[in-house]
Parts: structure tokens; C-alpha cells; sequence
């Protein structure tokens, strides 16, 4: 598919300019219009601001902790600068330890790997995979969906009042649902988790971008985000938080920047002494250009105020509820109910309607990207849906196995770079193509939903 890029006037409502806001994507009932992209969720696009940044560092770019020379001197500033800046906007502790990872799946790998012997570690059913898969090789104990924040924080008191009590446990939530946008009651599982003697590890991908997250407000032990979540690029996230037992684990990757002494044994094998900072978790070349854009995003928002972005992101989603609402074949899906505080993610179904069918059909036929599938949360979304949680199928296949059609939804999520223009595009969209049906022909290839030709 081809893409082009014009003016556009609407995009100057986003508070927080971002990349790809005036880029246009042909119809397949021709012509071109605007992209709106509506899946923030997955990916948020990238600031401008922090793309203006990188490149404006870009030709200083050198190899960080390793050489003497200038440029490698700028760039291990610029990196340490920025694991300063992140902890100063997560609020984190003194005593805190900040490491640079790949993602937030990254990040709880790595805290995963780093769990003292036999610890148990409890989690919501409702996680996202990121959260909900990376405990496999401890004692898990998984728990089931709640249906009010009140409910979630009595079903974690009683399973961890039946634990070991003399025994290490963590505490695994998100801040807010990639599914339903709801918000978490945090800051109450933290207290529950600590009074039964277990740590909190908080899952702040979807959070961070829409609010101020303060690790010590919220008292968690550590805080996982991704970048790409947080209007930065790929390939970047952050763990943050006590550093006792990342100190005492075995680095998640073993090599060069994660050791301090190496030796030959007489017995011809290899000593290694390990970094008990950071860098015994950051192997390799840093990725500085990826922690750079966390603290420039970090920074925007920050200075964008979280108050204003929060209330025109509230705006935004009572927009869309009201929309929606005004349309009888939509249900929204929710654990918490209508009234439950959320950040601008929004999952629902169409009757009569294949998910996967109608996300291409907003595609195609408007230019508006949303997501639709089971978002890598199919616990939860199956819960939701009221379907078997043990029965299976494939995530958005547009065909999936008899029985199970209805396994999958769409999803919108917008936040600081969204124009109004786009929201409302968003729901006019739904509106018509509920009332007259698709414009055009659609087919499955390779498990996905596109236009026929």
C-alpha cells in the first residue's frame, strides 16, 4: 500500500504532536484521507518532539561505557542522563535500581528470572501476556477476573493469607487494562501485598502513557513500561525499582558490560565478578538512543502537564462511550462497569459482526486503524466475551474453528497525540457502517481480513 503525506489542519488539536499525523492512505472506494491511527494500545506513535531529539543527537551517536574518546564520553552521559530523568518521572526511591530493557515483556523476564528460590508469585487472570506468561518456572498462582476493584484486592488477600507465610512472593498487576481501559486499584493491592509480606511488581504500560505514575505514591516494589507504548520507537522499555534481589541474581544476559572482573581458573574455566549496579542486567551496547527517546517522552509529558492531558483524554473517551452507546448492535466490554475510572482504550463487539471483519472494513473503507483479536490477552477477553476460558482459538482469525466466531473484538485506544477529528471519524464510521453494511467485499488471507480485489 502506498502512502503519501499532506497538511492537515486537524491534527494542531493534539496537545502533543506526533509522527505520521499527516500521513494519507488511499480508500478502497477511492481517493485518500488522513490516517487515523486508533491503536495506541499497541504501539503509540512517536512524539515529535522525541524524533526531533534523536536526530538532533544522531550524529554525536557513540558507543556508551566503552571508549575514551569524545563522542563515547556524550553518549554515556546522554545514556546515565537518561536513566536519571526516567527515575525522576516515575518517582523512584533513592535506593532504586533503574535498567534499560527492551520492553515491558523484557522487563518481567528479567524480574522473572531474578526471583529468589521458591518464590510464589500471584497474578490476575485479567494480565496482559506480558505479565501473565513470564512466571512459568515459579510456584504461580493464578487468580480469577474480578468484577469490581473492591473484589480484586479481597481475592488477593485471601490467596496470599493461605501462602507460605515464611516464604518469598511478588505480586504481579497492571495499572490499567489493555482490554477495557478500566484502572487498577494499585495502590490497595500494594498495601495488601505488603501486609501479607509479599512485593508488588506493577505492569505500567498502558498507565505511564495516559498518567503520572509515582512508585513511591503507589508503593510498589518495581514498575515495568515499554517505549513504544510511551510515544517513543521500538525496542526500548524499563524496570525500576529494589535492587536487592536484581543484585542478587545472576545477570539475565551474561557478557561484556555486565562484568567487572574476569580471570582465568586454574582449572581452566572463567571467573567472572559481576556489576551489582544496572549494568549487570544491560549486556551488550546499550541501546542509548532507545533510552534517550524514554527520557525525551518523558520529559514532553512531564511538561505537557498530566493534568490537561488527562482531561482532554477524558473528553475523548466520553466521546466515544456516548457514540457508541447511541448504537443498539454495540456492546463495550468492561470488568468494572460504566462507571470505573479508565485511560482511552475501548474493546467492543458488533452484532452480527465478525471483529476482524469490521476493523478491515474501518481500515479500507475510512482510513482508521484500530486493532481487533483477542490482544494478547485471552484470558481476559474470553472471560469477557463469556466464553469457555479452556476453549481455543486463534487470536483475530477472521475464520476461526466452528463454535467460535464471536473469540475476538476490536479495540480503539487514542491519548495525547489524538485530534478530535479522529474520534469522531471514529464513531460516524461505526455508526454507517453498522446501519449500511460494508462497501466492499472482503476475504481471509493468511488469518487475516482484507478487501477483496
Amino acid at each position: 500500500m502506498s502512502v503519501s503525506t499532506a497538511a492537515s489542519a486537524q491534527s494542531v488539536c493534539a496537545p502533543l504532536p506526533v509522527l505520521g499525523r499527516d500521513v494519507t492512505v488511499p480508500l478502497v472506494t477511492g481517493g485518500e484521507v488522513t490516517y487515523a491511527a486508533l491503536d495506541y494500545a499497541a504501539s503509540a506513535p512517536a512524539l515529535q518532539r522525541v524524533w526531533d531529539d534523536v536526530a538532533a543527537y544522531a550524529p554525536y551517536y557513540g558507543s556508551v561505557h566503552r571508549g575514551a574518546g569524545y563522542l563515547s564520553q556524550l553518549s554515556t552521559d546522554l545514556f546515565e542522563n537518561a536513566r536519571k530523568t526516567v527515575a525522576e518521572f516515575l518517582d523512584c526511591r533513592p535506593d532504586d535500581q533503574l535498567v534499560f530493557t527492551r520492553s515491558t515483556t523484557d522487563s518481567l523476564n528479567l524480574l522473572a528470572r531474578a526471583l529468589p528460590a521458591d518464590c510464589q508469585v500471584f497474578v490476575f487472570e485479567t494480565e496482559h501476556h506480558a505479565s501473565l506468561l513470564p512466571w512459568q518456572d515459579a510456584r504461580v498462582t493464578y487468580l480469577n477476573a474480578p468484577r469490581t476493584p473492591r473484589q480484586a484486592v479481597a481475592t488477593l488477600e485471601r490467596a496470599l493469607a493461605d501462602r507460605d507465610p515464611y516464604g518469598p512472593a511478588l505480586v504481579c498487576v497492571t495499572g490499567a487494562s489493555n482490554v477495557t481501559g478500566e484502572l487498577w486499584p494499585v495502590r490497595e493491592l500494594a498495601a495488601a501485598a505488603h501486609a501479607h509480606g509479599a512485593r508488588i511488581v506493577l505492569d505500567a504500560a498502558q498507565l505511564a502513557p495516559h498518567h503520572p505514575v509515582s512508585v513511591r505514591d503507589l508503593d510498589v516494589d518495581w514498575v515495568a513500561f515499554s517505549g513504544h507504548k510511551l510515544y517513543a520507537p521500538f525496542g526500548s522499555g524499563v524496570l525500576a525499582g529494589r535492587a536487592d534481589w536484581l543484585q542478587a541474581a545472576e545477570p539475565y544476559l551474561a557478557g561484556g558490560g555486565a562484568s567487572r572482573r574476569v580471570t582465568r581458573r586454574e582449572d581452566g574455566g572463567v571467573a567472572v565478578e559481576w556489576h551489582e549496579s544496572a549494568a549487570r542486567h544491560e549486556a551488550g551496547s546499550p541501546n542509548v538512543i532507545g533510552a534517550y527517546s524514554i527520557a525525551s517522552a518523558c520529559k514532553a509529558l512531564t511538561e505537557a502537564g498530566f493534568d490537561t492531558l488527562v482531561a482532554r483524554e477524558q473528553h475523548l473517551i466520553e466521546e466515544v462511550r456516548a457514540g457508541l452507546a447511541e448504537v443498539p448492535e454495540v456492546r463495550i466490554l468492561s470488568l468494572f462497569g460504566d462507571d470505573a475510572p479508565r485511560v482511552g482504550v475501548i474493546s467492543f463487539v458488533v452484532d452480527g459482526w465478525n471483529s476482524s471483519h469490521f476493523a478491515a472494513a474501518l481500515s479500507a473503507e475510512y482510513g482508521i486503524g484500530v486493532r481487533d483479536g483477542l490482544f494478547c490477552a485471552h484470558p481476559l477477553v474470553r472471560t469477557l466475551l463469556g466464553s469457555d476460558p479452556q476453549t481455543q482459538g486463534e487470536c483475530g482469525a477472521p475464520e476461526a474453528a466452528p463454535g467460535e466466531k464471536s473469540l475476538n473484538a476490536i479495540r480503539v485506544s487514542f491519548g495525547a497525540g489524538t485530534p478530535d477529528e479522529h474520534v469522531e471519524r471514529f464513531v460516524n464510521a461505526v455508526k454507517e457502517l453498522v446501519r449500511d453494511g460494508a462497501k466492499w467485499n472482503y476475504r481471509t488471507e493468511d488469518g487475516r481480513c482484507v478487501p477483496a480485489v
